[in-house]
């Protein structure tokens, strides 16, 4: 899936203004196979206005602490994901090239649960997903449904037959 990304800014003289509109390509990692993560926009530090619209530096997958990131991800059905004849090492070192700071937040022991330093806010654009605690608590959430995460330990699990795509945006907290 390709995602229309139209970005406004200011002029010289603090005119609104269209600064870009461009197609946005998903990432894909050999790691994860069928899953897409457009990486839509984001920032390590609180944006100062008026700006020009050019897309700010957020390098790590996760923002940090006055950081923010905005994305679509895309989960495939369970059962639908195979790996096959992969070089794990080679494939790590993708995901973190392409979504740096991802896997140090997976659990290896235990596939896909995972916590973050964040408040995410997410909208479920299509298909259905659960949502699974680490209490193993779950909820079946589909088109429409939101969540507010509070930096709980968590995974996203289809298991539909159909890929779920669900809107994200991120921000950095603080952890006691």
């Amino acid at each position: 899936m390709h995602v229309r990304r139209v970005v406004t800014g200011h002029d010289g003289a603090d005119k609104a203004v269209f600064a870009s509109d461009q197609q946005v390509a998903p990432v894909t990692v050999g790691l994860l196979p069928g899953a897409e993560f457009h990486r839509l926009w984001g920032a390590d530090e609180t944006p100062t206005f008026p700006d020009d619209g050019a897309q700010p530096t957020g390098p790590a997958y996760f923002p940090s602490v006055d950081g923010f990131r905005f994305g679509f991800f895309t989960l495939p059905p369970a059962g639908t994901q195979t790996l096959g004849d992969v070089d794990l090492d080679a494939a790590i070192t993708q995901v973190e090239a392409d979504l740096p700071g991802l896997i140090s937040h997976m659990e290896p022991d235990n596939p896909g649960m995972h916590t973050t330093d964040t408040i995410d806010f997410e909208v479920v654009l299509s298909g259905e997903v659960v949502l699974e605690l680490d209490d193993g608590a779950e909820k079946l959430l589909g088109p429409g449904d939101t969540v507010v995460q509070n930096g709980t330990r968590h995974r996203w699990d289809n298991r539909g037959t159909q890929p779920v795509v669900i809107a994200v945006f991120m921000v950095g907290a603080h952890r006691r």
